[in-house]
C-alpha cells in the first residue's frame, strides 16, 4: 500500500472545520432543547457543510482523522464554555450589610 501524502495544511483545514462542525453542532442542539424550529433548521444544515469537507478530508489519509477529534474537541468545549460559562457567586452573602 503506498503511503499518501500528509498536507498540514491539510490537517489544519480538518482541525478548524470539525472545531466548527463541533460549535454549531452545539448551537443546533440548544435551539432544538429551546424548541425554535428555524434556527435549529438552519443550524442542521450548516452542520451538515462543514461536517462533509472534514469526512472528505481525512477519508484519503487516516491520520486526519486525528486532527478531526482535536477539532471536535476543541469547538464543543468553547463554545459550551461561551453558552454556559458556569456560575457566578456574590461578593457577599445574601442578607449581609452592603459594604
Amino acid at each position: 500500500m503506498p503511503a499518501l501524502p500528509f498536507d498540514p495544511l491539510i490537517a489544519a483545514a480538518v482541525m478548524a472545520a470539525t472545531a466548527c462542525t463541533d460549535a454549531v453542532y452545539v448551537m443546533f442542539t440548544n435551539a432544538v432543547v429551546k424548541r425554535k424550529r428555524l434556527p435549529a433548521a438552519s443550524w442542521s444544515s450548516i452542520w451538515y457543510l462543514l461536517s462533509s469537507f472534514a469526512v472528505i478530508s481525512y477519508t484519503n489519509h487516516w491520520v486526519y482523522v486525528l486532527f478531526a477529534a482535536a477539532g471536535s474537541f476543541i469547538g464543543a468545549y468553547a463554545t459550551i464554555s461561551i453558552l454556559h460559562p458556569g456560575p457566578t457567586y456574590p461578593t457577599q452573602p445574601p442578607g449581609s450589610a452592603p459594604l
